[in-house]
């Protein structure tokens, strides 16, 4: 099978990690299963990392991913086994899920998600359905799939403090919406597990909380190995109350960018690293890729065209964008063929289950991938990525992806920790 394999030599600092790493491995593992007993991780979640050659880190964490009919199928058996962990902490007695997804209808490549979700769920042993919020779903709906198959959506109802649909009354409630348009009434205040929960859907969720936490949660692991956590985590920061239609906060946001961009330049002096600096834009909520924009000097943030203000303005849903986070760019120099990839790690409950690779043609090394265009690659290996080849090199594929999983456990487990955090505030706005 084909690994896309990283274009540089790879005979970095990026090496000298990932044997750390791999020379680590019973204390590593000893160490998450320490942090899952305090923490409990989320149902799910996708982390987008970036392999630069000298250095490996997440850039983004998606609590209600999508894409799962991008991954390995030969891996499924994973997916199974770590629903049914998931499940035996929140309903150990489930029979009935319902599975809430986005209102995209007419998206194929979503309802094809959906369906690869849905399957992985019936073979945990679960009677799935999918409830709608979509007010154009008033009666159960088939919708076609390119593969010859078809899944129905159907009219989410609520009877007291329970969601269901006709004659369906599940036990646990699973969201594949992120919620960015909001949280809708009818979810709020039932009785059912509901996973992920309400507060860290986009409508209250900020990629800055999720990085602050992660910044914790660096600084511990690299504790573990007596490294330097900038090897594994992005510098970043926050520009809040901006109008980028008014051009209001422009000077705050271009001060923020030369911040960002001195503390990488100061680095890459330090250990020797030959590369051009530059800094991710993006929106501090949301998703799709939307919102985003790469930066090589604070100029590129001053006086931007219509055009470019437009689409740093709105994201998903309409949602304005008034809080950005300024994050350091880390250039991915993984290939496939002639394009520029990253890989993408899936987990569910504390496990790893798979992965792909985001492809793009039209798109270079240190610019967003999640952009139209892009294609998906699944991650082909040989044994899961929480199993190294022991030999020792970094360089075999189930080793490199053992460095994936390490580092998007860790993101993973700033996402617990981020949830922790910021539910009682939740619970304090709704009393209000």
């Amino acid at each position: 099978m084909n690994v896309p394999r990283l274009a540089t030599a790879l005979t970095g600092p990026l090496l000298d990690l990932e044997r750390k790493i791999l020379a680590a491995q019973c204390d590593i593992e000893a160490w998450f299963r320490s942090q899952w007993l305090d923490h409990a991780p989320p149902f799910y979640g996708s982390v987008d990392l970036r392999n630069s050659g000298f250095k490996l880190a997440p850039v983004d964490m998606n609590l209600f991913p999508g894409g799962f009919n991008n991954l390995n199928p030969d891996f499924t058996p994973l997916c199974v086994q770590a629903v049914q962990s998931a499940l035996e902490k929140v309903c150990p007695d489930a029979r009935r899920l319902l599975l809430i997804p986005e209102n995209h209808t007419r998206n194929q490549f979503y309802l094809q998600n959906v369906a690869a979700l849905q399957r992985v769920l019936k073979l945990a042993g679960l009677n799935v359905r999918l409830g709608s919020l979509n007010p154009e779903i008033t009666a159960p709906t088939a919708f076609a799939l390119p593969n010859g198959t078809s899944l129905t959506l159907e009219p989410l109802k609520r009877t007291g403090r329970r969601v269901g649909l006709d004659g369906f009354d599940p036990c646990v409630v699973l969201l594949n919406n992120d919620l960015s348009a909001g949280v809708p009434p009818i979810l709020e205040g039932i009785d059912q597990n509901l996973l992920p929960p309400l507060h860290v859907g986009w409508h209250r969720r900020r990629k800055t909380n999720h990085f602050g936490q992660y910044d914790v949660v660096a600084a511990e692991f690299a504790d573990l190995l007596a490294i330097d956590p900038w090897y594994i985590n992005p510098y970043f920061g926050q520009v809040d109350r901006l109008d980028f239609q008014t051009r209001e906060g422009e000077e705050r946001l271009a001060a923020e960018v030369e911040r960002i961009l001195a503390l990488t330049a100061a680095k890459y002096r330090e250990l020797g690293i030959d590369a051009a600096p530059y800094a991710i834009v993006k929106a501090d909520a949301g998703t799709y890729g939307m919102g985003v924009m790469s930066v090589k000097s604070p100029d590129d943030v001053l006086g931007l065209n219509r055009k470019q203000r437009n689409k740093m303005a709105v994201v998903k849903e309409g949602l304005e964008v008034s809080d950005v986070i300024v994050q350091e760019g880390v250039p991915t120099f993984e290939t496939l063929g002639e394009a520029v990839a990253e890989p993408v790690v899936y987990m569910m409950d504390r496990y790893v289950v798979g992965g792909f690779y985001r492809v793009h043609t039209g798109r270079g090394a240190d610019e967003n991938l999640n952009a139209p265009g892009m294609h998906f690659e699944p991650l082909y290996f040989d044994t899961p990525l929480s199993t190294p080849d022991c030999d020792g090199s970094p360089d075999c594929a189930p080793n490199r992806f053992y460095a994936y999983g390490v580092v998007a456990r860790l993101a993973l487990l700033a996402a617990s920790r981020e949830i922790e955090a910021t539910e009682p505030q939740y619970d304090a706005a709704l009393a209000v």
